[in-house]
């Protein structure tokens, strides 16, 4: 499948079903839409009455947004891959104020998604209809950008463009102490009352496989974690893998890959994300489901791969010991992490080895599972809901 998307895509915005908006939600990728439905289905039983548009994806929709535009299915990682496909996201960002400017929402929520959502913020503040420039539109950020991993000087900016920041992990609240931004822990979205994992782990249960949710990353990590499996298959013969997939888009990429796998190998299920799956180990990759298998306590070993420039890129520019987020929250490699080269399939099937049999490994990630809800649990009467709904004008 190509990684530049065609120029056939539309961008137009439909006209706002209300006269009035009250908040504009903005996710660009799967995760975001995720916690931003959650967010807006809370924020509409607190007030019934709002009138909520959104550009990103079809959770945000059920929720009860109005979705202007579908940006999950467009979403990408990596200076590379964003570079291929600047001119759409160039146009969908022009015709985002036009529609912005034309209908003014009175609130603006941006959710994660910083390479977009920071430049918009900044453009609000410029053209004078943000309250930071002198408006009366208020500008709030739920999800910070990962200033602790690298770019931490887009704190001041983001002080100077945005009137609230709602962050999910509990010291990004000190990594924003020298600036004049309220900044709020809201607790973790996976940890909410009303979200319902779908993960836990099982000693009887499949090998689960988690290439992530963007198209570029999940065709170079897919191929690694089922040669892995395949490996690790001819020892266990009948061990079966599962796949959760997050789109038709990502089901249409998994199928791609497991149809040039060469040989039988064991079987392996894709099954769409939200079901529930009880599995003795995994394969993540780096991103938000790797703390899914954290909080359910799945031993395993986190895969990644991304375009070698946009590696040499990263190595760079980042500065943190661990890509996972679990392995940062606690310090101490729980999983541990094969990137670019290292994601073999020998050394992952190792992993998995381990994960199935090792005792310790099962205890210790156990115990970390724990560690993990205690670190993320968010005050009683603190939610993203609540936080928004205190700050909107």
């Amino acid at each position: 499948m190509s990684e530049e998307y065609p120029s056939s895509i539309t961008t137009s915005f439909p006209l706002p079903k209300a006269a009035k908006i009250d908040i504009l939600i903005i996710a660009g990728e799967h995760s975001g839409d995720e916690h931003a439905a959650r967010m807006v289905s809370h924020l509409l039983r607190l007030h019934p009455d709002l009138n909520i548009a959104a550009i990103g994806g079809g959770n945000l929709e059920k929720a009860g947004a109005q979705l202007l535009y579908d940006m999950t299915s467009l979403s990408v990682v990596g200076f590379v891959e964003v570079l291929k496909n600047y001119p759409l996201f160039k146009d969908i960002f022009r015709r985002l104020i036009d529609w912005i400017e034309t209908y003014s929402p009175a609130n603006i929520c941006l959710v994660d998604y910083p390479g977009f959502n920071l430049r918009l913020a900044r453009r609000l503040k410029n053209i004078g209809l943000s309250k930071k420039g002198g408006g009366q539109m208020g500008v709030f950020y739920y999800i910070s950008p990962q200033i602790w991993a690298w770019k931490p000087k887009r704190r001041f900016e983001m002080a100077e463009t945005l009137d609230a920041l709602g962050v999910i992990f509990p010291f990004e609240v000190d990594c924003f102490k020298d600036t004049v931004l309220p900044v709020e822990f809201v607790g973790h979205p996976f940890l909410e009352t009303d979200n319902s994992p779908n993960l836990s782990h099982d000693p009887e249960g499949p090998i689960l496989l988690l290439p992530g949710s963007r198209v570029q990353p999940v065709n170079r990590i897919f191929p690694a974690m089922t040669a892995a499996f395949d490996f690790y298959s001819k020892k266990h013969p009948s061990e079966e893998a599962v796949v959760l997939y997050p789109s038709e888009e990502i089901r249409i990429v998994l199928e791609a890959i497991l149809s040039s796998r060469s040989g039988a190998g064991a079987t392996i299920k894709l099954i769409p994300n939200g079901q529930k799956i009880a599995a003795k180990a995994v394969l993540t990759s780096s991103g938000t489901m790797s703390l899914s298998c954290g909080l359910a306590g799945i031993p395993g070993a986190i895969a990644y791969r991304a375009h070698p420039l946009t590696y040499f890129w990263a190595r760079r520019m980042i500065r943190i010991p661990y890509l996972g987020i679990a392995n940062l929250l606690l310090d101490e490699p729980i999983y541990p992490e094969f990137i670019q080269s290292r994601a073999t399939p020998k050394l992952l099937a190792g992993e998995l080895e381990k994960a199935v049999t090792d005792s310790e490994k099962m205890d210790a990630t156990r115990r970390a599972a724990q560690r993990l809800r205690q670190i993320l649990a968010g005050r009683e009467e603190a939610s993203p809901a609540t936080w928004l709904a205190s700050r909107m004008v």
